[in-house]
């Protein structure tokens, strides 16, 4: 019985541990850079298609 009881509190313990866990995902830029930079770098004249915001418009997600 004592086993038992051990065993019900070890699974109940881990379903716990395992059940709180959240993933998130990062807001904002995927490269970390804000859009100005990135336009720098891609030598292109506008930063709008490297803008978080702009991306829905031209089916980036």
């Amino acid at each position: 019985m004592r086993h038992l009881k051990f065993a019900l509190l070890l699974v109940s313990v881990t379903s716990f541990i395992l059940g709180s866990c959240v993933t998130t995902h990062p807001s904002g830029n995927p490269h970390g850079m804000p859009p100005g930079q990135q336009k720098k770098i891609y030598g292109t004249q506008s930063a709008k298609p490297f803008a978080p915001g702009q991306q829905k418009k031209r089916g980036g997600y």
